[in-house]
């Protein structure tokens, strides 16, 4: 049933680009952006004409409040995709192909250390100029009646980012603290919290992984957790956006520049407005170490552990740089266990280690044939075996498709057996990245073997090539060796 209602709903998303590009959509590709937090499904749908982007996600008050918000704030002239159209009951909706390319991605690839490339200072200016447009402009007529999961970035808002913080961060990664005084503190920074001015959009997630540079301009993602709340937060978000690790003294110039497009919407005093400025910086940074530890120590989604080094260089620069106004002792004393705890070192030796640069070239075969030669004299690297697993091929409907077809990834996610063997084959190349990044390795080689080379292979080396692009010094080459026969 569940597979059913898998492929029913995919064929949700096909029948919408059809209606609306009166023709039907030739390939179907999952895009990584369903490998991060959100749990949405994500695809591109395209033909020789046209291209859209698919999404498919069960929660239908966030849906409605993405597909609102995009619409308004398409009103107000603001870059968003266009949604071309949309099936609520089915969590399914089609959207405007916005390309491949984040602010994240162009800052990664455009930068040595401090040094960022011009055009992508350029790019961060352009959107921080746009965030007051969001915040006051859109967000005066805004229906936040359909905010999901609150209206406003409240008392119970705060406190989830903070539980979230102290139970799936804090706790697992071994930190010690006084419960009952680290909430009192938690109280007191709440308290100050809610003293800004809050009658503003607030975007929830505004961070380089959500900004699409197409020409160099820049198109916002991401806002279905928008509601209602203060200026600081967005800023906030960007500034301190973790991995994107921006110098410090960039961080200033971006805010300067905020605050001074912000004063052409409303009168602003900056002296008002940096007073919690701070403390917002705060709260964000501990809700993202959250997301980082639950995905990352609980879920053991270990990519997700790489952000935690920037995150703690970002908060020993506010221990060192920054006075909040309120007292925060326990919450302070976390943070410098943080800072000392070997646990959380090691993760940073770990992140130091992948700068040294390493090639992992992931290709999927047949063992009709032989396995793929390793020509960098390495001997061969990992060859996993997926023939002990569920076979596509063995019926009719997924013949004509690969590993990378919607139909034969969505049977394939159904299989307990299969994720497992993706689990286990992860944790031992994620292992050999590491410690070859210790020992200045520069190339590793992981070959996925089936009997025809054509589905089990293709799926688990895409889907291992997708958990490792974006790691810091990993380069993913990757090779189908059977393709040219996939047409046949």
């Amino acid at each position: 049933m569940v597979v059913y209602l898998k492929v029913r709903f995919m064929d949700a998303l096909n029948k919408l680009f059809e209606t609306h590009f009166h023709s039907p959509a030739a390939r179907v590709q999952p895009l990584q952006g369903q490998l991060g937090g959100s749990g949405r499904n994500i695809f591109r749908l395209a033909n020789e004409q046209f291209s859209a982007i698919g999404v498919l996600y069960g929660i239908r008050e966030e849906n409605v409040a993405f597909l609102e918000f995009s619409r308004h704030f398409r009103r107000h002239g603001l870059p968003v995709p266009e949604i071309y159209a949309e099936d609520v009951s089915k969590g399914a909706y089609l959207e405007e192909d916005l390309g491949d390319t984040t602010l994240f991605e162009a800052l990664s690839n455009n930068r040595v250390g401090v040094n960022i490339a011009p055009q992508v200072v350029e790019a961060y200016r352009k959107v921080v100029a746009l965030l007051p447009r969001f915040q006051i402009e859109a967000g005066r007529n805004l229906n936040y009646k359909v905010c999901y999961p609150r209206v406003s970035f409240d008392r119970q808002s705060i406190a989830w980012d903070l539980n979230y913080f102290k139970y799936y961060f804090l706790k697992l990664a071994g930190i010690a603290f006084n419960e009952q005084a680290l909430e009192h503190d938690f109280a007191r920074l709440t308290k100050f919290l809610l003293s800004a001015e809050r009658d503003y959009f607030l975007y929830r997630d505004f961070q380089s992984r959500n900004v699409m540079l197409r020409d160099g301009c820049p198109f916002f993602l991401d806002y279905q957790g928008g509601r209602k709340g203060a200026l600081q937060y967005d800023i906030a978000s960007l500034l301190y956006d973790a991995k994107a690790d921006l110098p410090p003294a960039l961080r200033q110039e971006l805010l300067d520049d905020y605050l001074e497009r912000l004063a052409d919407f409303i009168k602003i005093e900056r002296e008002v407005f940096m007073r919690h400025y701070y403390a917002y910086v705060y709260i964000r940074i501990m809700q993202a170490l959250g997301a980082y530890g639950f995905r990352g120590f609980y879920e053991r989604k270990v990519h997700f552990l790489q952000s935690v080094p920037y995150a703690l260089k970002n908060l020993r620069w506010l221990l060192h740089n920054v006075e909040t106004p309120v007292a925060l002792p326990t919450l302070t004393c976390a943070f410098q266990s943080m800072l000392s705890s070997e646990k959380l070192q090691n993760l940073c030796a770990e992140a130091d280690g992948e700068a040294t640069g390493l090639v992992v070239r992931i290709f999927s075969f047949s063992f009709h044939r032989r396995p793929p030669d390793d020509d960098t004299g390495n001997g061969g690297g990992f060859v996993f075996d997926c023939r002990s697993l569920p076979n596509p091929g063995r019926e009719e409907r997924f013949q004509p498709f690969t590993g990378r077809d919607a139909l034969v990834i969505d049977y394939l996610n159904q299989q307990e057996s299969v994720h497992q063997f993706l689990a286990s084959a992860l944790s031992l190349v994620e292992a050999a990245i590491n410690n070859y990044h210790r020992r200045g390795f520069k190339n590793l080689m992981v070959s996925f073997g089936c009997t025809g080379g054509r589905h089990r292979s293709v799926y688990l080396a895409e889907q291992v090539a997708q958990r490792l692009r974006g790691r810091n010094g990993v380069e993913v080459v990757m090779q189908h060796l059977e393709s040219e026969n996939w047409g046949k």
